[in-house]
């Protein structure tokens, strides 16, 4: 673990996406759409890059590749289960 991932905060919101970073998160859109992908990037604006992604649908799912996500359609991003403090 570098210094700087010591220093982050998975209480605070941007390094919660900074710990997130190629990891594999669930983001549900306006819309009721929701992906899932690697977060490759992501800025102040919630814009989002996310690579090997896909659209989650009820019957299968929709391969999309890599995607940047306008962060006004973000509702919620879901970052994975196994970051720690």
């Amino acid at each position: 673990m570098s210094k700087q991932e010591k220093r982050l905060n998975k209480d605070r919101p941007m390094d919660l996406l900074t710990l997130s970073l190629n990891k594999i998160v669930l983001v549900k859109l306006k819309g009721g759409r929701q992906l899932r992908g690697k977060l490759i990037n992501y800025d102040a604006h919630l814009n989002l890059t996310l690579d090997d992604a896909e659209e989650i649908l009820e019957e299968e799912n929709n391969s999309l590749g890599t995607i940047i996500l306008r962060g006004d359609n973000v509702i919620i991003i879901s970052p994975p289960p196994t970051i720690e403090k």
